[in-house]
């Protein structure tokens, strides 16, 4: 018998190598696909003016149908936008430290990081790793990798795909009641830009989706505490295939 698919999608200006611990993990269980997004990793730079859609269908030919689909931060909203206009793709749909219907102060607030990172990227850079990282146990080495796949972007690339990120919430925010696809919303109690308050604004806009907030994390809850993430994970997954 074949081991059900878990499809990880990775967030803005990263790639499939932040998913590393967590595709450990779960490889004894799972066949663990990390494809990386349009404008990512080893994918060619997306034009200006890229949309939610085409992030969406430039990876849909990758996911098979009936997986396990797990999205991280901008991966989260590719994620429902399949759930939404791919119905099959997702047997599950776990959403990972992602934004939802953001606050005039919240939209402001991601506005201000896109424009700091127009211009200066290297400095947008640090001042991420300081808010994804900072006061963690994660170790140097792990925090140098994920500034070298951030450096690493094609620039215009970047801002178009972090365009996307600052204001898909409110296009996807009409259409959640939509998605009927069991979900599970989970962040990191000290996460400061995909907060506990929008895990929980995401579980109750969509109809079937329970929150979690993971004790003491921030906003790289896969990398920073990737076994406890997986815990949330499969206990959704089994707790889907008992019903």
């Amino acid at each position: 018998m074949s081991q059900p698919t878990v499809v990880l999608l990775h967030g803005v200006g990263l790639d499939h190598t932040m998913w590393e611990p967590t595709a450990e993990l779960l490889s004894d269980r799972f066949t663990v696909l990390t494809p990386d997004l349009p404008g990512h990793g080893t994918r060619p730079p997306v034009r200006d003016g890229v949309t939610l859609a085409d992030l969406a269908d430039g990876v849909a030919d990758e996911i098979p149908p009936n997986s396990h689909l797990v999205g991280f931060s901008l991966g989260a909203l590719v994620a429902q936008h399949l759930a939404l206009h791919r119905p099959g793709l997702a047997a599950t749909l776990t959403l990972v430290s992602s934004v939802c219907t953001r606050t005039a102060e919240e939209r402001a607030s991601v506005l201000d990081r896109l424009r700091a990172a127009e211009a200066d990227f290297p400095a947008s850079v640090a001042a991420s790793l300081k808010r994804w990282y900072d006061g963690t146990d994660v170790g140097p080495g792990q925090v140098a990798r994920t500034e070298a796949t951030l450096l690493a972007n094609d620039i215009g690339s970047f801002l178009a795909c972090y365009r996307v990120f600052a204001t898909a919430d409110a296009c996807l925010a009409p259409h959640l009641a939509a998605i009927g696809t069991r979900a599970l919303a989970v962040t990191g109690e000290n996460d400061p830009g995909s907060t506990p308050d929008m895990t929980r604004r995401l579980a109750a806009a969509l109809p079937d989706c329970r929150a979690v907030v993971v004790p003491q994390a921030r906003h790289m809850l896969p990398v920073e505490r990737p076994a406890a993430f997986v815990d949330c994970l499969t206990t959704f997954i089994g707790e889907c295939a008992d019903v």
